[in-house]
């Protein structure tokens, strides 16, 4: 009886606009302004726009996107359902298309179960899509349908004869696997990939947000000498490796969203765009050295000039609260093993385990260890932390710390970050200087002598001030390789490298930024041995974050040939990105750009490692969810590499494993 009444209701609103005909030559089916539950043909761009809503997955920027429901019971009965009031296709389909004539739609489980995969499926799920940028309409099914070719081809004709689009209508394969069906179509049906949308996109939201600052253009070699502030919104050329703390980002070159600058965006909540030509854009240029408002958003920017006062009264309330962290353990000294470092059974659990091990041990360390604890298929190196108290007596033994405490209060160091900038150089270089305590170089010779005797090895940053829930630190330290034949001067060496970056000029700004007590932050350092010869590297967060409704698990990856890296890739080198849905049962990919290191149509992951790669991710995902599963976006942010172990057939190795995002 409702589905009557509505089709009445409709039927009336179009009749009295005279749009009663149905066919896509009629002209508009909706009246300006009115909107409906669905429609049976779009006679325009407006009818579009008034069912449309913004996709459920973001991968692509500027979109808008219409779902579609055919109904092959119902003699392909075609519905464009109103995709801002009915998120998902079972909703609509449970709402008008169940019972009163029509076989009853299932729970939302089974529906899934048989509408993506089943050939004998009562419904072809897809959506109707415009992208802005490239200016194109396109049909499109979810990563993990199973449609055939025959399928596809017929509800694109459905489609395209039911809108004023007819032969423009193209369409988009969402996956790998999709692209396999897409080539099998008859020529009648365009196709246009990933790859030629992205080729069209000028502006890419990383990550969206607004902001007030000082706008700044500069280049990505000048953004990192110290003089820029936190205050600034700035321009740059090209994507810089590093970057300290600003208020937004604008760079004129596509950026890989798993970058340090994206994850440091992201953990600092400040907006992060690409916009291609940004350096010359008239709307920036005009601009350049004046305060102003940047909005990020997911389809479109903006930009507009206010003056100091309400930028100001913007920052006193926006600006990020303070990040409390553990007051450092300067007691332990004793270098503990990776795998026996946590007591996790003792502390009532992984979480309270790794509270108790971060004064000591630091944010990366105790993290490598709890890695080490969840067994197969999550591989770890063997290693040892050097805990963070001998950092501490560095500094007191060679009266850093007093210099530390007067630079802290030095209005000149405080007040400009060209000064700031060069006196963090000298405090490094004094670190770096001083002579290291005999005993711990014994120690930790003595320890590599026996745990890793004749290793190259990797000594790594591990502050109590990083890996953090609500602050990772993400590319802040410095971590160095250090080799066995280097002897005691290379352990001293290394030593003293990563204990230096504690005041990188980024780590600092960052920390003020987050209002961290520099006093309180030390430095532990991790130490395994060194990858050689992987086969491949990679970055993944084992969320998906291009899902805004939550619906679609997935992970999304960054992976590179060999030892290049992803999150720091040399000018103009792109990786493979993809988002992997490992939960359904095709387990589909979706590749948003491929590497450029390695042969076209190829990619830098075969299949089956992909789906290795996935079982890691799964586990790291499960056993953290414990500590960091009650946030309202929870996902682990995981370093890993493909082989550079003793194994004859590579292995995925986890080199790292922290909270992702800020944690809100």
């Amino acid at each position: 009886m409702e589905r009557a009444l509505l089709a009445l209701t409709l039927a009336s609103v179009l009749a009295s606009a005279g749009c009663g005909d149905m066919s896509h030559s009629g002209g508009c089916r909706l009246p300006p302004g009115a909107t409906a539950d669905y429609l049976v043909a779009l006679g325009c761009p407006e009818d579009f726009a008034a069912l449309a809503s913004a996709p459920l997955d973001v991968r692509i920027p500027g979109a808008r996107s219409v779902k579609t429901v055919i109904d092959r019971a119902d003699d392909d009965a075609l519905y464009f359902q109103n995709s801002e009031r009915y998120r998902v296709h079972w909703d609509f389909a449970r709402r008008f298309l169940s019972g009163s004539g029509h076989p009853l739609v299932p729970d939302v489980a089974a529906f899934s179960r048989t509408e993506y995969y089943s050939p004998y499926r009562r419904f072809v799920l897809g959506a109707l899509t415009r992208y802005d940028e490239p200016g194109v309409w396109v049909y499109e099914i979810a990563p993990y349908d199973t449609a055939d070719a025959a399928m596809v081809a017929a509800a694109w004709r459905r489609i395209a004869d039911a809108t004023w689009l007819g032969a423009d209508l193209r369409f988009h394969p969402t996956s790998t696997a999709i692209e396999a069906v897409a080539a099998a179509l008859p020529a009648e049906v365009p196709v246009i990939t990933t790859g030629e949308l992205f080729a069209g996109i000028t502006y890419q939201p990383l990550n969206p947000a607004t902001a007030m600052g000082r706008l700044r253009f500069a280049s990505a070699d000048e953004a990192v000498s110290g003089a820029l502030g936190f205050r600034d919104v700035v321009v740059l050329d090209r994507v810089p490796n590093d970057l300290p703390v600003v208020a937004g980002v604008i760079t004129a070159e596509l950026q890989t969203p798993l970058s340090h600058v994206n994850v440091l965006s992201q953990n600092r909540g400040t907006p992060n765009m690409a916009l291609v030509g940004a350096v010359d854009d008239p709307r920036l240029t005009a601009l350049d050295g004046r305060w102003v408002e940047l909005v990020v958003g997911l389809d479109a920017w903006s930009i507009r000039e206010v003056d100091q006062a309400t930028a100001d009264a913007w920052w006193e309330a926006h600006k990020p609260a303070p990040v409390a962290i553990s007051a450092p353990d300067l007691e332990t000294t004793a270098l503990a093993a990776t795998d026996a470092l946590l007591d996790v059974d003792g502390a009532g659990g992984l979480g309270p385990a790794l509270a108790a091990a971060i004064p000591a041990y630091g944010g990366k360390g105790s993290h490598f260890a709890a890695l080490a604890g969840l067994g197969d298929p999550v591989r770890v190196p063997s290693g040892f932390v050097i805990p963070l108290a001998w950092y501490h007596r560095h500094l007191a033994e060679h009266g850093l710390d007093a210099e530390i405490d007067d630079l802290l209060v030095d209005p000149a160091f405080t007040g400009d970050p060209t000064t700031r900038a060069a006196r963090l150089a000298d405090l490094r270089a004094a670190i770096a200087a001083a002579p290291v305590d005999p005993e711990l170089v014994d120690l930790v010779a003595a320890r590599l002598a026996s745990d890793l005797p004749g290793e190259r090895v990797r000594f790594r940053s591990s502050t109590n001030a990083e890996d953090l829930d609500g602050f990772t630190g993400a590319g802040l330290y410095t971590s160095v390789g250090v080799d066995a034949e280097d002897g005691r001067a290379g352990i001293a060496d290394g030593l003293r490298a990563v204990w230096a970056s504690t005041w990188n000029l980024r780590a600092f700004e960052e920390r003020s930024y987050r209002s961290i007590d520099h006093r309180a932050v030390g430095m532990a350092i991790l130490v395994h041995r060194a990858f050689v010869g992987e086969r491949a590297n990679g970055v993944a967060i084992t969320a998906n974050t291009f899902d805004l409704a939550g619906i679609e698990p997935a992970f999304v990856i960054n992976v590179q040939k060999g030892e290049t890296s992803v999150v720091r890739p040399p000018p103009g080198v792109l990786s493979d990105y993809f988002v992997y849905f490992h939960a359904y049962p095709t387990q589909p990919t979706v590749y948003l750009t491929h590497s450029n290191l390695i042969s076209e149509g190829t990619t830098v992951l075969q299949p089956a490692e992909v789906r290795a790669l996935g079982q890691v991710l799964a586990a790291v995902h499960a056993g953290f969810r414990g500590v960091y599963g009650s946030r309202a976006f929870y996902a682990m942010d995981v370093e890993v590499k493909l082989g550079g172990g003793p194994e004859a057939t590579p292995v995925f190795w986890v080199k790292q494993a922290r909270p992702f995002g800020t944690g809100d």
